[in-house]
């Protein structure tokens, strides 16, 4: 079920998806769902916070145990550009429709994807601290690197020239570029 809500939702958006959709495409009658769900907006809050759960867990497991900001920076961003690439649906959906979510489940994934954005930003700010980084606001630039990496999920292809990983070391090096690393 989730994976056919991933599929509408990523292509008419969640609003534009309607449960008899999602019912068709499961080869069910709609009233069914309701045996596995209580609601579209649960089925949407479920993909939201298994994405964002998944962004931050894949951030620890990249950045666990190395202390060098250029080392940080490099594999906090690698991994967040190769899920954009390999979760494209999942990435559509979070920055598309989280905003269709009720209180208090919009505030909560908000909050999901500031943890994740500050944790970025503490890399960046510890880069300027250290000198390694020559770039003026921590902030903004944490912003901008995850903002070209979200849309990857809106161009990329498997079929394309690249690979998720070729893409995903790239903007490792763009967000290097961003920070003005000064090796």
């Amino acid at each position: 079920m989730l994976d056919a809500a991933l599929t509408l939702f990523a292509q008419r958006g969640y609003h534009g998806t309607a449960l008899s959709q999602i019912a068709e495409r499961l080869g069910i009658r709609t009233p069914s769902l309701y045996n596995h769900m209580r609601s579209k907006q649960e089925l949407l809050e479920t993909i939201v916070e298994q994405t964002l759960n998944h962004v931050l867990a894949d951030f620890h497991a990249a950045t666990a145990g190395a202390d060098d900001p250029v080392v940080l920076l490099r594999e906090a961003t690698r991994v967040y550009a190769l899920r954009h690439a390999t979760h494209r649906r999942e990435a559509l959906i979070v920055n598309r429709d989280t905003t269709s979510l009720p209180e208090p489940a919009l505030s909560a994934m908000r909050q999901l994807r500031r943890d994740h954005e500050r944790a970025v930003r503490s890399i960046i700010a510890r880069g300027i601290e250290c000198g390694a980084f020559a770039v003026g606001n921590a902030a903004l630039a944490s912003f901008a690197i995850l903002e070209m990496s979200v849309s990857i999920a809106r161009w990329f292809r498997e079929d394309g020239p690249r690979t998720a990983t070729q893409v995903a070391d790239e903007y490792a090096e763009f967000a290097l570029r961003i920070v003005r690393y000064r090796p």
